[in-house]
């Protein structure tokens, strides 16, 4: 069963909360309410998120204030922030929002189309980036079993060629989904998600590397490309 990704919805307003769920439910995928920015920030701690959509006005700890905490985080700091905001107050408001590091600044009222469509390519950028650990991990242990000789790093020639091959055929369909994505990609003017889907292929490229590093007669894999 393939896990849902975490969606972080922070508003001080329940109506709009209940808004952006209605108008998320359609990508079927974790929807957790934060009704602050210290709310949001204590979420932050123990889950793991694709995206998060984050009011700018808010009573306290503003939105600005809140994307700062999370980008101080190292944990955090590579969570993808969508800023909503009911006031427009021109280039300078929308400019400080990108500096407080949004990858967009949508005001309200948006259309919703819009809104799921582009929450829905950071769920796939992060769903391909998990399934690219799980691609690494499944490969460090394959290097670590095959190093007890005293050949680190080294695949032994009697290790069974079926899991090399399963391996290689996860990887195939994780890189095949990643081509497919980069290509709705080509058509949007959204540059950070084009950014990072182009930094998850270069990521698959590695790790294909890697891979066939471990067949038989092409010597020691050396080490991984980090999954992060």
């Amino acid at each position: 069963m393939v896990q849902k990704a975490k969606i972080l919805l922070v508003d001080d307003r329940p109506e709009n909360l209940l808004a952006l769920e209605a108008i998320l439910s359609a990508l079927d995928q974790t929807l957790v309410r934060a009704s602050s920015g210290e709310e949001a920030l204590k979420a932050l701690l123990t889950d793991d998120f694709a995206v998060i959509l984050l009011d700018v006005q808010m009573p306290g700890m503003d939105g600005f204030e809140t994307a700062a905490h999370i980008k101080r985080r190292e944990r955090t700091r590579d969570i993808p922030i969508i800023f909503l905001t009911a006031i427009n107050h021109g280039p300078h408001h929308t400019f400080r929002g990108y500096a407080a590091g949004a990858v967009d600044y949508i005001s309200k009222p948006f259309d919703p189309w819009v809104l799921r469509a582009k929450v829905s390519v950071f769920v796939e950028l992060y769903m391909k980036n998990c399934q690219l650990r799980e691609q690494a991990s499944l490969l460090r242990l394959q290097l670590e079993s095959g190093g007890g000789s005293g050949r680190t790093g080294v695949i032994e020639s009697q290790e069974p060629a079926g899991l090399l091959a399963e391996l290689s055929a996860r990887l195939a369909a994780v890189e095949e989904q990643a081509e497919a994505l980069s290509k709705q990609l080509d058509e949007s003017a959204d540059a950070a998600a084009v950014a990072t889907a182009a930094h998850l292929e270069r990521k698959l490229t590695g790790l294909r590397r890697a891979l066939d590093a471990l067949e038989p007669g092409t010597g020691s894999a050396g080490p991984l490309p980090s999954p992060s």
